[in-house]
């Protein structure tokens, strides 16, 4: 009984800190809570009447997008990630704008749709004269060097300068392309339609260097190409560029750019280059939800009841915490997945399609979500007999549970080619066998350079 009455001095002083904590959080509750009759499009920002009619008039933005790893991709799930995907999430919350992505698989297929007005804008653009003519291009939010990119065991390209008399491959309407041809006419410039096939032309000796984004740079695989050294002079700034004749657009995105605190902006950067998100000190809402945690933490102590549901709430959060740094590391994989020049797969037990990079796609002509889980003999992306040939391959590989590794010449749609072919088993952490992952390289156009 001494034990029980000497609690309750215990209780009042708990629940007083408690009745504090509470009243706490409910004062930062009502600060927090914005005013119905205010929470209208554009009321964090400032915009016009004009610009909020227009959001009302014009509720969602057609985004036209392409694989750009880092910054704007497909995770795992499918969903838009990236650098931009977040400046564009962040800029939503602030005007009411709703982005809805149009993939495309090229910049001239990207500039294309801008220029027909299909897409309202794109956060991938460097801006450059000839897309002046047809685009309207934000402030500027950041930024990167160029940088030129060769063959291992070439010299290292250190200057346009020294491309003199060699090829040199990029995408089609390349933001370089125009000042190349008219600087450097002594460069042989050759176009294709996307950096993967501009990187294989470089591995397989055909061109002699590309050009690329100083970040995107940094996670290419080991072993084929060689970042040399930045384009002087040149650097290419992140814009959010608009279709002529939408200014009022622009300016919304403009001011929502100039709202962004420059901490936050640089948080936002540094976790996709770096990984890692910046500690900032807490705001004055955060301070005040803290006062309000502890009072509901005091409540639970009292309690031994209250104290194992918190232990379960914790076990919770850290799962939850665990499954984004998880999906985290799958985004950052699937980036680099795409960022391989040569087409590669993952196909389960029975064949079918667990997972492949852009390049595959390109090489086949098709999208994931349109073959993902199909066997090759299921589909029309390669002639008859090359998919039975390949997934009997593949079964009796799986069979065997062997490594391959072959050249051989297989016929595609495109008529045949020269691979060199590889794929190996693969284990899940259980040591069970889940499946085969491979790729191959045309080495075609190697055979026929030397």
């Amino acid at each position: 009984m001494l034990f029980f009455r000497g609690l309750k001095p215990v209780a009042r002083w708990m629940f007083l800190l408690s009745a504090i904590g509470v009243a706490h959080w409910v004062m930062a509750m009502h600060l927090a809570t914005p005013d119905p009759r205010g929470a209208v499009a554009g009321a964090t920002i400032g915009l016009s009447a004009q610009e909020r009619q227009w959001i009302a008039e014009h509720p969602r933005v057609v985004v036209a997008s392409k694989h750009f790893p880092l910054f704007l991709f497909k995770d795992e799930y499918g969903q838009w990630s990236g650098l931009y995907n977040d400046v564009l999430n962040r800029i939503s919350a602030m005007t009411g704008l709703q982005f809805v992505y149009e993939e495309t698989f090229s910049t001239e297929q990207m500039l294309a749709q801008l220029e027909s007005g299909a897409a309202n804008m794109s956060p991938s653009l460097s801006m450059n004269d000839e897309r002046k003519a047809f685009l309207d291009f934000s402030h500027a939010f950041g930024g990167a060097g160029w940088v030129l990119v060769g063959r291992v065991g070439e010299p290292p390209v250190e200057s346009l300068q020294q491309l003199s008399q060699q090829v040199l491959v990029l995408p089609a309407r390349h933001a370089l392309e125009s000042m190349i041809r008219r600087d450097y006419p002594a460069i042989q410039l050759r176009s294709v339609k996307t950096y993967a096939e501009a990187r294989a032309l470089v591995v397989s000796g055909e061109a002699y260097a590309t050009i690329e984004n100083e970040i995107a740079a940094q996670f290419y695989p080991a072993g084929q190409l060689e970042v040399g050294q930045a384009v002087e002079g040149l650097w290419t700034a992140d814009y959010l560029s608009v279709g002529k004749g939408q200014p009022q657009l622009l300016s919304i995105l403009n001011k929502a750019l100039a709202a962004f605190a420059p901490a936050e902006l640089r948080a936002i950067r540094l976790k996709w280059t770096t990984g890692s998100v910046p500690v900032q000190a807490p705001t004055a809402w955060q301070r005040l939800t803290k006062w309000g945690w502890w009072g509901v933490l005091a409540v639970g102590v009292s309690a031994l009841s209250i104290g194992l549901s918190h232990r379960r709430r914790t076990l919770l959060q850290r799962r939850l915490e665990a499954e984004t740094d998880l999906r985290d590391q799958l985004a950052f994989q699937r980036a680099l997945m795409d960022a391989m020049p040569d087409p590669m797969f993952v196909r389960d037990l029975e064949g079918r399609l667990v997972m492949c990079n852009k390049s595959y796609e390109e090489s086949l002509s098709t999208r994931f979500d349109q073959v993902k889980g199909r066997q090759l003999i299921e589909l029309d992306t390669l002639p008859r007999e090359t998919a039975e040939r390949l997934h009997a391959e593949l079964m009796a590989q799986l069979a065997t549970r062997k490594t391959s590794f072959s050249l051989c010449q297989l016929l595609f749609k495109s008529g045949p080619r020269d691979i060199y072919q590889w794929t190996v088993p693969l284990y899940g952490a259980d040591g069970k066998l889940r499946g085969l992952l491979g790729g191959w390289s045309d080495i075609g156009k190697c055979k026929k350079q030397d």
